[in-house]
């Protein structure tokens, strides 16, 4: 499927080495006026060639409206279409692995499943089809701005270099503003863990987290569209996700069940509230107002620039080595993408069905 969501709905298509990438965002409020600008940093923030830590593809990401949008750039409640041109594409690169399967890559699986595969970039497979997901999600993040809720992401882990007094602190301290902004001097063992891989052909992993703040109680449904799984099916379909946690996640078991109550009180403004957060804010699957966080977690860029022994498609071993421009760790460049998902999924979640409009 190339469908995410349901009352709001983006359904994609594009290769890395075809013509553009491009979506259909179907379900979008009528009348909400866009923030272009804000759209373009969004975007920028996955672009490719940004920095020596990613891939050094150089990709302009200029999204094209095609429909659904005013030229004063006000939303019609219609659908909005959009392309993104793809303009850096270095087919050649591949033309050696044209009948390899890459460890760890969707080569074989592809064919097993289609038959055939575009084998110019990874085609369907690539990394580059979560441009598409920005674009929307930077959409998404704008509307829900003005109903008070902000979404935030950051790489918290960098190969063996982690920052995990973040996860603590969202726990105990659900009610302070924590930011998500990692100290200066473990941005800076990122940067080199991930460069002494990049220097050595080789890559590393990461961990992104996400903080959804403002949400109001009573979001999801049991038992199949709980709001924590719809953010787990988007997640786990983000290229390279290994990992998706909410709450305490896998440090569950390190707690009894008296040492991780979420406490209940009534807050000055009657509100209902947790002295703790292990849930992650969500409860039965339902959020319970508290701000929502997870992790996702990344596997190492499966292609490497040292060779690998595998096998071509007629199953006799080959030695590959690697060409072409990749990224050294991918969950750097995840970081917006897991944002623009998690604004899809929560926005999907509070927009009424389009059986609700008003028939004019």
């Amino acid at each position: 499927m190339n469908s995410l969501g349901k009352n709001l709905r983006l359904t994609t298509f594009g290769e890395s080495h075809g013509p553009a990438m491009g979506g259909i965002i179907d379900g979008f409020p009528p009348g909400f006026k866009i923030d272009f600008e804000f759209l373009q940093e969004e975007i920028d923030k996955r672009r490719p060639g940004s920095s020596a830590l990613v891939t050094q593809r150089k990709e302009e990401d200029k999204p094209e409206f095609l429909s659904g949008i005013t030229s004063g750039g006000i939303t019609l409640g219609t659908p909005i279409g959009f392309i993104i041109r793809n303009k850096d594409q270095h087919s050649r690169d591949y033309a050696d692995m044209s009948d390899i399967y890459r460890p760890n890559h969707a080569d074989y699986t592809y064919d097993a499943r289609y038959g055939l595969r575009d084998y110019r970039g990874g085609g369907r497979s690539s990394a580059r089809e979560t441009v598409n997901w920005v674009v929307a999600g930077a959409l998404a993040c704008q509307w829900l701005a003005t109903k008070g809720i902000k979404i935030e992401s950051v790489l918290t882990a960098a190969g063996q270099k982690d920052y995990n007094q973040l996860k603590e602190k969202l726990i105990q301290s659900p009610h302070s503003q924590i930011s998500l902004q990692v100290p200066q001097e473990i941005q800076k063992t990122f940067e080199e863990e991930i460069m002494r891989a990049k220097r050595e052909g080789d890559s590393v992993g990461g961990r992104v987290t996400c903080l959804i703040n403002g949400l109001p109680a009573g979001l999801g449904n049991p038992i199949f569209s709980k709001f924590h799984a719809s953010l787990a099916q988007a997640m786990m379909s983000i290229n390279a996700a290994k990992a998706f946690e909410y709450g305490v996640g896998k440090e569950a078991p390190m707690f009894s069940g008296i040492q991780s109550a979420d406490i209940f009180f009534t807050d000055t403004d009657k509100t209902i509230k947790t002295k703790t957060n292990f849930s992650g804010g969500i409860q039965g699957g339902i959020t319970n107002g508290m701000p929502i966080f997870f992790d996702v977690t990344f596997k190492p860029t499966p292609t490497v620039l040292q060779e690998l022994e595998t096998v071509n498609s007629s199953g006799n071993k080959v030695t590959l080595k690697a060409k072409g421009r990749h990224d050294p760790c991918v969950a750097v460049r995840a970081v917006p993408v897991v944002k623009a998902l998690a604004a899809l999924v929560t926005m999907d979640f509070l927009i009424p069905s389009t059986e609700a409009y008003p028939v004019i």
